[in-house]
Formats: C-alpha cells, structure tokens, sequence
C-alpha cells in the first residue's frame, strides 16, 4: 500500500515548524529519520494532511555534557549516538541498548527523538530512558518546558506530547562510578521488537529502577520488585505478578510475556553484580 496525498513542508527553523503544528493540529505530523513513521504511512494507519520535515534543524542534533546530565538532540541518529564516545562513558546503559534497535541501516536515519516521542511500549530506548530517570525538553507555542521521563509516558503511544509541541531533547543524569546498569530482551531474532525486555539501573548498590518493556502498553516501572529487590532476588521476581500484566498478543500470550520478564530479572540482577 502507499499513503494518502499530504502536503509536505521541510521548515528552515524551530519557530516555522511549532508554527505549522499549531496552525494544523492533528492534521499535521512531524517526519524525522521516518523510520516508523513511513511504514504507518504506507499501511493508512495514519493519514496526515502536512508532514512537517524537521530534520535539517542543525540546533537539534548533537551530543554534549553540561551540567551534570548528558544532553542528546532530538535529531541525533541513532547510529551517532552507537558510536559516541560520550554516550559510552556518561550513559552506558543508553550504548547497551541501541544496538538491539532494529538494524544498521534503519539506526543509519533513525533519530534518538523520534524512538521516545513515539513511544512505542515495545522499544528499548524509551525504557531506558525511564530506567535512567531522565527528562525531555520540548518546544510549544508557549515556549520550552521540560518533564521528566515518569511524567511522559502516558499510555499506548500517547506522551505529554501535544498537538503543536516538538520534542527537542533528551537528557541523561550522567553515570557514576557508583551505578551499574543492566539490560536484556528476548525477541523472535535480533532486531525484531522484544517479547519482553529489561533496562534496569542500580544506585548506590540500594536505590535500583527496573523498566520493563515489550509487556504492556508504556515502559512500565516494576515498582514493587524494585522495594522488594533489596530482600532477594526471588521476592523481587514474586513482585513481579503484582508490577506486570502483559496482554496476550499475535506473538505470545500475557503468561509467556510475564515468565519471560521473570527470566530476564534474574538475568539482568546478575550484571548488576558484577
């Protein structure tokens, strides 16, 4: 299939392209990379009036440490930020993740911002995101604003995203000598999205943030399993059947998802302590 008719804009600044979202509402839909986005084209389903282009923005793209927090623009692909020294070192969780994000050549024109603004529950880098507590800025009619990654997923494909806002940035709180990281995902074959998966971030050997993903309609935070984790690994994994209620789907059932997300947990606890 192909997509229905739509105008299509390549804007030259930030401001002309808040401008045509807010003129056009949820008419208007923004293409980056157009990794997702053009497969939904090409099925009808989403069938935009506008696409907004917004990927010749210089001032989105770009990967800096300022502040305490490891700044990635929207626009980054996400092969740059496979090969980023500085992604290596201030957010190794993030350098773990990214290669399990489809293939090359789709990381090739894939961009970081558009992976978390779609938000797909199945992907890694939203959860990582989560897992690592960071924050997005994004850019409206009304000026900048940032919110946190607990704040902005908000259901199936639904953010704190509106209409006319552009996401702008992610930023990273940079990675200490005292934090270890872990990752994992089970999926049909490598590149594939996960079944089930983990991003998990352990503070100070005590404060951990375990993110599942793949396993319901956002990345989800097993908020029980994290203050149980303290107590073992085994009331940790128990915690889980109160955190996570996968849907069946065309792939598993709910059950094979949540005894999965047990394996992975006890997979990942183990590169906690190493």
């Amino acid at each position: 299939m192909k997509p229905r008719a739509f105008d299509y804009v390549r804007v030259e600044s930030l401001a002309e392209a808040v401008s045509l979202l807010e003129r056009h509402g949820t008419d208007a839909k923004i293409i980056a990379g157009g990794q997702s986005l053009m497969p939904i084209l090409n099925m009808r389903l989403a069938s935009p009036a506008i696409l907004v282009d917004i990927g010749a923005l210089e001032e989105l793209k770009g990967i800096s440490v300022k502040n305490g927090m490891l700044r990635i623009g929207a626009l980054t692909r996400q092969a740059e930020a496979e090969r980023s020294v500085e992604v290596k070192q201030y957010a190794p969780l993030f350098a773990k993740a990214i290669p399990f994000v489809a293939h090359p050549a789709i990381r090739n024109r894939g961009t970081i911002g558009g992976s978390i603004a779609l938000a797909d529950p199945a992907a890694e880098l939203p959860a990582c995101l989560l897992a690592l507590g960071g924050e997005v800025e994004i850019t409206g009619a009304k000026g900048s604003r940032t919110v946190k990654a607990d704040d902005f997923f908000k259901d199936l494909y639904e953010t704190a995203l509106g209409p006319g806002d552009v996401l702008t940035e992610i930023r990273l709180p940079v990675t200490g000598k005292a934090t270890r990281i872990g990752f994992g995902e089970l999926a049909r074959r490598h590149g594939d999205y996960a079944m089930a998966g983990l991003a998990a971030n352990l503070q100070d050997g005590k404060n951990v943030r375990l993110v599942f993903f793949g396993v319901g309609s956002t990345p989800i935070r097993a908020k029980e399993a994290e203050a149980a984790f303290a107590s073992g690994i085994d009331k940790a994994v128990s915690a889980l059947d109160h955190d996570l209620d996968p849907p069946d789907d065309i792939y598993s059932s709910g059950a094979v998802k949540k005894h999965l997300a047990k394996t992975l947990l006890r997979r990942v606890v183990k590169e906690l302590a190493a």
